[in-house]
């Protein structure tokens, strides 16, 4: 079986870009917002590579921390931080990291990291039932790997731009409490997949859907939960994708600035609307992105072991693409899944029998697909041996747009 990807029409000359389109599409607010911090590199928490006084600090860090805790063995994420091995220096290195190697801050914020995990009993919350099922999968949730194998973690606050949702979780000290407690429980369920190992995969990734939040409602919030995890999951995030981006952003990011250390503003990546999925596509595969963020991904699909890869394309301005798979047999049933990023195009789809005197079967009639349109998931059963084709239009639009497809095809019993 093989899929081609043919062009059958010529791009027309692509759009300038302006100047805000080039600000928006930085991967790091270094540009956007006067950050001069450098652009962020992950710690591989390998021994060999760090410097001299790294080393020196992580050996003062342990020490410190031994001669505090002679009693008894503090742990964090159920990982003894002593004696030394590879896990717990995963997490000093972790806390060092944070304070740039400066070995009495680093251990007064491990100190006080401790104590808030006991206070909070944070290494049971897990297992509790908090009653915010309606939110699962909706405002945060965990779901599916970046390329490198980090967890990813959304993040999307636009349902309570209605005033009933926002007062039923926002609407006293103790609802917002116990939606910190909830938010804390959806990040240490992605810190569970942590492997906490030298080289490994030691953080997440975190995507934000800033499309519709109510800013000034959430601001409490907002802050507790920045400051919360700033102060005890740190270097816990590998990367911060803000997407759905509105013209207001700069004002909430001088909003959330002070609450931010410089090298955490370094792991920020930026994207409006119009490119949420081709700046996902960057680092997480089409396959694991969620249908309504430009991907394949629907609900439950990771419940049944890792998601079947998918192909990526581009789709030119001025440009229609034909993707044809070959080989299918007689009685056999092909199930696909297209999407395109944005769409604003149009999509066909049709069987075209190898013999020639049969007809070409419209198998999906051309039909325009808007930007709130999710993937395109469909079957079709060949009673005849042929090729089918997919067809996506992009001839009325002057803008590059991002793709993705899958097929399985089965032998079928039926004729």
């Amino acid at each position: 079986m093989e899929a081609q990807i043919p062009t059958s029409s010529p791009s027309k000359t692509p759009a300038k870009r302006s100047l805000i389109n080039s600000l928006m599409e930085a991967t790091t607010p270094t540009k956007n917002y006067g950050v001069d911090s450098p652009s962020f590199k992950e710690d591989t928490y390998v021994l060999s590579n760090l410097k001299q006084s790294e080393k020196r600090s992580l050996v003062e860090l342990r020490n410190k921390l031994s001669s505090s805790h002679s009693s008894q063995n503090p742990t964090m994420w159920n990982i003894p931080l002593l004696p030394e091995t590879d896990k717990s220096d995963v997490i000093l290195l972790k806390f060092l990291r944070a304070r740039d190697f400066k070995v009495c801050d680093a251990y007064e914020m491990l100190e006080k990291s401790l104590s808030w995990r006991k206070e909070f009993m944070a290494d049971g919350i897990l297992e509790e039932e908090l009653g915010f099922k309606e939110l699962e999968g909706l405002v945060a949730y965990m779901h599916g790997f970046d390329k490198e194998g980090h967890p990813v973690c959304y993040n999307a606050y636009g349902v309570f731009k209605d005033k009933d949702m926002y007062e039923r979780f926002f609407g006293d000290d103790d609802k917002i409490k116990k939606f910190l407690r909830w938010r804390v429980q959806v990040l240490e369920r992605g810190i569970k997949l942590l492997h906490f190992k030298p080289g490994a995969v030691n953080s997440i990734i975190q995507v934000t859907d800033l499309k519709d939040m109510p800013k000034r409602e959430l601001r409490v919030a907002s802050n507790q939960i920045l400051s919360l995890f700033q102060d005890n999951y740190p270097e816990m995030v590998a990367r911060k994708i803000f997407i759905n981006v509105p013209w207001y952003f700069s004002l909430l990011y001088s909003m959330f600035s002070p609450f931010l250390t410089q090298r955490t503003k370094s792991k920020f990546v930026i994207a409006k609307e119009t490119n949420v999925a081709e700046t996902l596509y960057k680092y997480i595969r089409p396959e694991d992105v969620p249908v309504h963020y430009g991907g394949l991904s629907r609900p439950g699909d990771l419940l049944n072991g890792p998601a079947k890869p998918a192909s990526e394309f581009t789709v030119k301005g001025g440009e229609k693409v034909n993707i044809q798979i070959e080989g299918i047999e007689a009685a056999a049933t092909i199930t696909w899944d297209l999407v395109v990023g944005g769409w604003d195009l149009e999509y066909s789809a049709e069987f075209i029998p190898n013999a020639k005197d049969s007809y070409t079967i419209a198998v999906e009639k051309p039909k325009k697909l808007s930007s709130s349109d999710e993937a395109v998931h469909n079957s079709f059963l060949a009673r005849e041996a042929g090729k089918l084709v997919l067809s996506v239009d992009n001839t009325a639009s002057r803008r590059r747009k991002v793709a993705a497809y899958r097929y399985v095809v089965r032998k079928s019993t039926l004729i």
